[in-house]
């Protein structure tokens, strides 16, 4: 089954394509990581496969339903998204149990709703596994950085989605921080019963041990996807971010730096 599925799909917005005939495919179990830079196009494709941006041309299949052809609002519980924007709206005050469990009715923001103790047993479970076990009746506004992306994680996985998006959740977190956070999403990744993984970033030294796939973004347009090894080549690598660039796969992690200045002993190119 293809969770995600694009066909000739572009993008336009003020007269400007943001997307150009991107054509994409993940299958069920796969766990994709999506690179490239600045305005690539990272997050447009992060808003049609969360079914919250239609394409301008071409075909999206979110879970086998088509994009204009399927009520959104139907869609969207099955799909777990974790973003700057969503994080936005989640209310300071609000206690960390409740900033989980309100994804149970695809809100933020504890209003009149009431939540079966399944829920709250589903929240406090999902917490505990990102190391946020004991801050359940903290208020969101008072945690770090790293702890609020473990609580927003925990939030996405909260109606148990079929597909599940990260975008840049390692964005503003320190060295410490973002080490927690690779290493629970490579045991969110090696588990089988995992929803479909797709996560967002700038750079490959976020990526996870498990994750299987990538798909680099330049300007818009696909310059490479498939399995890492495949794709994460120092040539389609310095293609994507525009500056040539050394790769190193070790003990389950990447890392990528400038390549050493030709004639040079010692410098490396900006």
């Amino acid at each position: 089954m293809a969770a995600l599925s694009f066909d000739d799909v572009t993008v336009r917005r003020g007269g400007r394509e943001i997307v150009s005939h991107l054509t994409w495919e993940v299958e069920d179990g796969e766990r994709w990581v999506v690179l490239g830079r600045n305005g690539a196009g990272k997050t447009t494709l992060v808003q049609l496969a969360s079914a919250r941006m239609h394409p301008t041309s071409g075909t999206v299949e979110v879970l086998e339903e088509r994009l204009g052809r399927v009520d959104v609002f139907e869609l969207r519980p099955r799909i777990g998204l974790a973003s700057a924007a969503l994080a936005e709206h989640i209310p300071p005050d609000e206690s960390v149990l409740d900033a989980v469990q309100t994804a149970s009715y695809g809100v933020t923001g504890r209003w009149r709703e009431t939540y079966e103790e399944l829920d709250t047993d589903r929240a406090r479970a999902l917490l505990a596994a990102f190391g946020m076990g004991s801050m359940t009746e903290r208020t969101y506004g008072t945690l770090s950085e790293g702890e609020r992306k473990r609580t927003q994680i925990a939030r996405a996985l909260m109606s148990d989605p079929e597909l599940l998006l990260l975008d840049e959740p390692a964005a503003g977190l320190d060295l410490g921080g973002r080490e927690e956070l690779v290493a629970a999403l490579s045991e969110l990744a090696a588990d089988d019963r995992s929803p479909v993984l797709v996560v967002v970033t700038h750079h490959v030294e976020e990526i996870p041990p498990h994750f299987t796939h990538a798909l680099l973004l330049r300007d818009g347009t696909v310059e490479a996807a498939g399995p890492l090894e495949e794709v994460l080549t120092a040539e389609h690598l310095s293609a994507t971010f525009g500056v040539e660039l050394e790769v190193e796969h070790r003990d389950g992690r990447w890392a990528a730096r400038a390549a050493a200045a030709r004639g040079s002993r010692g410098r490396r190119s900006a």
